[in-house]
């Protein structure tokens, strides 16, 4: 098959993608750190644990903080941050509208475990609108910038992964989305400056920019 650079499904990062999680858990996040005395601002949170297996991110800390008792801390985030989010998730500006209107096959690819994905989805009124293409890392065994995670969505579509674009607000998405073989959209105020002039690698500020950049990739 000849492989042109259009594209026939599209893969969804979910948090800071579809859904506004990320900044309530970074929230959490810096006030459970400081309950715990480390103390980092949000927006390093932010930075540190975006796109980032959530236990690579602990253990990272573990490493600079050893009082950290990283595995009930983790378990005690987990629980609390998906109460949160069953009280209320603001969908990204755009999103809903955006996916209603699409008219190729979507999934959605996340590091996060499944019962986090579709708590999140189904508070923001998304989660209907993808079914049973829903890809969690903890299932496929792989986390992004690994590419195993992005090969696993593109096989619930049925598609080859370089007929899909993944639409990711991390860099290490965008690194998943290489290495699978993907178009990739860089989503948000994220810095993706490293990947410019790449011919794979689309920057859309919002779902009116991926609007755009989708009818023009697409293959029919």
């Amino acid at each position: 098959m000849t492989i042109d650079g259009l594209i026939d499904g599209v893969i969804f990062d979910n948090d800071g993608t579809l859904v506004d999680s990320e900044r309530v858990a970074a929230e959490l996040l810096q006030r459970m750190l400081a309950d715990r005395n480390i103390d980092l601002d949000r927006d390093e949170v932010l930075r540190r644990f975006r796109g980032v297996q959530f236990a690579a991110f602990v253990a990272e800390l573990k490493q600079e903080h050893p009082h950290l008792d990283a595995e009930p801390f983790m378990q005690a985030f987990r629980a609390d941050s998906l109460a949160m989010f069953r009280q209320q998730m603001d969908e990204m500006p755009g999103a809903g509208e955006f996916l209603r209107g699409l008219d190729l096959p979507k999934c959605v690819a996340s590091n996060g475990p499944r019962d986090k994905i579709e708590t999140t989805l189904r508070s923001a009124g998304l989660l209907e609108l993808f079914g049973a293409n829903i890809a969690s890392a903890y299932e496929v065994n792989s986390w992004k910038p690994e590419p195993g995670l992005i090969l696993a969505a593109a096989q619930l579509l049925g598609l080859d992964p370089r007929r899909c674009l993944l639409v990711d607000d991390s860099v290490q998405g965008v690194l998943a989305g290489f290495a699978a073989g993907a178009q990739v959209a860089g989503y948000g105020e994220t810095d993706f400056s490293e990947f410019a002039g790449r011919p794979d690698f689309h920057r859309v500020q919002d779902y009116e920019a991926l609007q755009a950049l989708v009818a023009r990739l697409r293959r029919s």
